[in-house]
């Protein structure tokens, strides 16, 4: 039986000591290392939340229950694209707590490059980056002004 880890703390003093270990992105950061840099975009948000707010168009979707099993570049179930452990990953959630965690969870499997996005989905959203609805519309405004 092992000793515990330390202290008790509270879950905003994880969540800080988390983030001490991460690089942050910001909604536009995130999404030019996914252009430019060759980042994977993992959306780690339930069904509902897509249903109702949408999706990242290019964005591989990995509910957070399944998140370490398809990122595992040495795992059985891993996705496609994970194939090494320098591959940049940029996780995404709806408001950027529980991808802070995830993140973490990902450096402690070795991929040294994981990292989040500051706010999430919703800052996405709020930035004019590209976003698919549920219903498939654009969302950039015709010269009507409507999506």
């Amino acid at each position: 039986m092992s000793a515990p880890p330390g202290p008790p703390r509270s879950i905003d003093d994880h969540l800080a000591a988390v983030r001490e270990r991460l690089v942050r992105l910001t909604p536009e950061e995130a999404s030019a290392a996914v252009r430019d840099g060759g980042a994977l975009l993992v959306d780690i948000r339930y069904g509902a939340l897509r249903d109702r707010d949408g999706t990242v168009p290019g964005a591989a979707i990995v509910e957070r229950n399944e998140l370490e099993w398809r990122l595992d570049p040495r795992g059985s179930h891993r996705l496609a694209r994970a194939t090494g452990h320098d591959l940049p990953v940029v996780v995404m959630c709806n408001e950027g707590y529980a991808s802070s965690l995830a993140a973490a969870s990902l450096k402690d499997l070795g991929l040294h490059r994981a990292t989040d996005v500051v706010g999430g989905f919703q800052a996405w959203r709020a930035a004019g980056l590209p976003v698919t609805p549920p219903d498939g519309r654009p969302t950039v405004p015709d010269a009507w002004g409507t999506a």
